[in-house]
Parts: structure tokens; C-alpha cells; sequence
């Protein structure tokens, strides 16, 4: 799926959710556990009960990995279950030298070698140029890199200053710790950084970021480096993010945001009501996302 039409679907639907595809066995309602592919069930249960309201879908690949064979097979199989005007993200986080970043995006984006083609993959950045531009040379396909996380230990990195005219000892002197340092026309955090150097590599055609939602008061800041991309934006939900938030400092004049929601609406119910409750908490976010499309006169 390309940017036009991604932007189309969000227009069409009046919404910018995605809701992630992250089936926990030992949370998943106990009639579903007697299916004889239960992740697969639970995943077409959900994208019925929200494919009118999601824009996009995420499945985290670690769920599946850990099954072994079974849990590709069941992979494979809501990949293809997911309708086609919905765009599909490898939540892989991938990201090694060239020639092994070649087989990753081979695995999720070329169908006639790993019956899978995802739009899209998540990809971690630590690596540089050429761990990433692998992912670029599949036509329409996408890279979304990591940039901002909400996780407990984004500070351990992506929050380190980046100061060409200070070093460590410099630092010292000036009684100043990494994280103090004032920002000016030299300094950068290192998620700046990657966001600022990256776009080397690939336009907003091809390229999004992500972005937690818990980080909401750095969107702004984020997008004055970039300001046309699409930023994926996980945490809202069940990690407490702020929508309105999100909105007010990320929204561009085509949207460019992609909210992720997984276990608010994926376990919103543990009993036979579970697709009901999904649909309902989707319907739920949908309403409050067209008020905001609305509101920045993108619809």
C-alpha cells in the first residue's frame, strides 16, 4: 500500500487506528483454546469484529516465533484473512547487516519465498545505513524505524545528547550530566538524530517512525525534523496515552499518524463476548478519531 493510499483509507473510515494482533495463549478466552488453530481464530474473530473502524493492522512476531511452525502457519494465515484495504505491519523489529537484512525483508515482504507480504516492518535503527536500506529496495513496501519509545529504558539511549562540542570531561567541567545539557543549533538527542540522518535513506513515501504516545509533549519536537512523515504511535490504550495529546502535537495536514491499540481492545473480554467487546472499544476510539480529523479539517 502506498502513502495515497493510506491516506484514502483514512479519509474513507475516518480513522487512523491500528489495532495490534498480539495473541497471549494463556490470555485468550478458554473457548478459544478448543479451536484446533486458536491463534488464528482469535485473530479472525477480532479483524471481523474491527475491520470497519482500523485503518491498519500490527501483528508482534515475537507471538507467533514462540510457537514455532504452528505459530508461522498461523501467521501466514491472518496476513491473508486481513482485508486488503487495511494496511499490515510486521511488528518484527529487525535490523542487521546488509546481507541478513536482505533475507528479513525477504521473509516478510516477498509471498513467492515466505507466503507472506506485509506493507511494512518495524525495523531498529542501532545498526545504521545499511542495515536498514535493504528493507527500501522492495517496491511500496515500508520501513518503520524505531525512534521514540515508551518503554521503561528509552532513556537508557534515546534520550542521550548528542553534543559535537562537548565530550565526556567537558561535560564535567561544565557540572552538567548528559540528560542536562541545553538544546541549541548543536546539540540533538540521539533519537533526533536517527530521525534527522535516516531521512538520507528514504522519503515520507517509505518511511514512518515510531513514536510512544506516552512521549506525547516530544511530538512536537519531532515533528520539526519530520515534519510529513507518518509516526506509528503506540501506548495509547492500556499504557495511558493521551489520543488528544497525540493529535495536538503530531497530527500534519494528511494526518500522518498511525495510533496502535492492542490489549485494550484485543482483551477487552476474556469470556464469548470478547469480539463484542473489541468492536466496541474500536467503535469507541474511531468516534473520538474522527472528532480529531475533523477538528484539523483533514475530512
Amino acid at each position: 500500500m502506498n502513502r495515497t493510499q493510506l491516506i484514502e483509507q483514512i479519509k474513507r473510515k475516518k480513522s487512523f487506528l491500528c489495532v495490534g494482533l498480539d495473541p497471549d495463549l494463556r490470555k485468550l478466552p478458554k473457548h478459544i483454546l478448543k479451536e484446533p488453530d486458536a491463534i488464528f481464530e482469535f485473530n479472525k474473530r477480532l479483524i471481523d469484529a474491527t475491520a470497519q473502524y482500523a485503518v491498519a493492522y500490527k501483528p508482534n512476531i515475537a507471538f507467533y516465533e514462540a510457537l514455532g511452525p504452528r505459530g508461522w502457519n498461523s501467521l501466514q494465515r491472518t496476513l491473508g484473512y486481513i482485508p486488503k484495504d487495511c494496511f499490515t505491519i510486521a511488528d518484527a523489529k529487525r535490523g542487521d547487516i546488509g546481507n541478513t537484512s536482505s533475507l528479513y525483508a525477504q521473509a516478510f515482504f516477498d509471498k513467492s519465498s515466505s507466503g507472506m507480504s506485509f506493507d511494512s516492518i518495524t525495523v531498529a535503527p542501532y545498526m545504521g545505513r545499511d542495515s536498514v536500506t535493504p528493507f527500501l529496495e522492495f517496491k511500496d513496501k515500508w520501513v518503520i524505524l524505531l525512534a521514540l519509545t515508551s518503554n521503561e529504558g528509552s532513556a537508557d539511549f534515546q534520550t542521550m545528547m548528542m553534543n559535537p562540542k562537548l565530550s565526556r570531561s567537558d561535560d564535567d567541567d561544565f557540572g552538567l550530566s548528559n540528560s542536562q545539557v541545553v538544546l541549541d543549533n548543536e546539540n540533538e538527542y540521539l533519537f533526533e538524530r536517527v530521525i534527522r540522518v535516516s531521512q538520507e535513506w528514504g522519503g515520507s513515501d517509505r518511511l514512518m517512525y515510531v513514536v510512544g504516545a506516552t512521549q506525547a509533549h516530544m511530538l512536537s519536537q519531532i515533528r520539526k525534523i519530520a515534519p510529513s512523515h507518518f509516526l506509528l504511535i503506540p501506548g495509547v490504550g492500556a499504557q495511558g496515552g493521551s489520543l488528544e495529546e497525540v493529535c495536538k502535537y503530531g497530527m500534519n495536514k494528511d494526518c500522518g499518524l498511525l495510533v496502535n491499540a492492542s490489549r485494550s481492545i484485543i482483551y477487552a473480554s476474556s469470556g464469548i463476548d470478547f469480539a463484542q467487546k473489541a468492536t466496541e472499544e474500536a467503535k469507541r476510539m474511531q468516534q473520538e478519531m474522527e472528532q480529531q480529523l475533523r477538528s484539523f479539517k483533514i475530512i
